[in-house]
């Protein structure tokens, strides 16, 4: 069971297929704390990235004074839209690619925007900065993608090869990257940080997912083991592609604190996957914090 997390800004969902889960977490002190997600999007679980790439979006709004007590409400797509919001992670097909396999819905207008001009525009240009503003505007306001109104944590399942990987989606405080607290494993390049960090700033949103890991934790497993056997859920389907898909919602108070309160005794959490993202998504919130 593998774990994933996001930060800063009004997060969105973004998952993908073939990749595995996330989980999020705060440290206030010198432990690191787990709380529900907060205002991030999450589209369906095909652009939900799980055992190798990223995962979830969920954002932390800088600022507070207490992260754990904030507002932690996920924006996701209705369980009629899922399958079609759902799209592969920005980072493992070509603008090409995308443009091709785009749907009227899917969340690739909102992560590679460049696919909306004719011809194909540059990317790290301001009209696909800004497009990319707008369309995730648009996707709210048409009811693609809804704010929960409570905090919840989620629980995601992707099938692939008839073996079925689970992890935990929830939000993290961006100062345990800069604290140590997140440990990873490879360097970064400026450049890369510098688009991520752009759509980061530009949409107040942490829409790309990022992939931790964490030490085992046996009551855990049996929290999300319950989840899933005692729920049916929410996003349920087979992309394009022959992976499988599920989705569960958290919403249960007494679960909620129970998750909360393990991840208090976690020591550290390691970045498996999407280090630019996550260092972008810091930089994201020092900036914040100054503002």
């Amino acid at each position: 069971k593998r774990v994933r997390i996001t930060d800063v800004g009004d997060g969105v969902l973004p998952w993908s297929a073939a990749e595995q889960m996330p989980l999020g977490y705060d440290v206030p002190s010198a432990r690191q704390r787990c709380y529900p997600v907060g205002r991030g999007l999450r589209a369906p679980p095909e652009n939900m990235h799980i055992v190798r790439r990223d995962t979830w979006v969920p954002p932390y709004r800088a600022g507070t004074v207490n992260p754990s007590q904030r507002e932690a409400r996920g924006i996701r797509p209705p369980a009629e839209h899922a399958a079609e919001v759902a799209s592969r992670p920005y980072d493992v097909l070509n603008s090409a690619e995308a443009q091709q396999e785009a749907t009227e819905k899917s969340l690739l207008h909102i992560i590679k925007p460049e696919i909306d001009f004719s011809p194909i525009a540059d990317e790290h240009s301001d009209e696909v900065y800004a497009r990319a503003v707008e369309n995730f505007r648009a996707w709210r306001e048409k009811g693609w993608l809804v704010q929960d109104d409570t905090e919840k944590y989620y629980v995601y399942a992707q099938t692939m090869d008839g073996r079925t990987q689970y992890g935990l989606v929830a939000a993290c405080h961006f100062d345990d990257y800069l604290q140590g607290k997140i440990k990873k494993h490879e360097l970064t390049r400026p450049d890369k940080e510098e688009d991520r960090m752009v759509h980061v700033r530009n949409q107040n949103a942490n829409i790309e997912p990022v992939f931790f890991s964490y030490p085992a934790v046996r009551e855990m497993d049996l929290i999300i083991e319950g989840v899933v056997a005692g729920n049916e859920p929410v996003y349920d389907f087979v992309a394009s592609d022959g992976f499988g898909h599920k989705f569960w919602v958290i919403d249960d108070p007494e679960v909620q604190q129970r998750i909360t309160k393990i991840f208090a005794g976690i020591p550290a959490l390691y970045v498996a996957d999407g280090h630019h993202r996550t260092a972008a998504a810091a930089r994201g919130g020092q900036e914040k914090m100054k503002q």
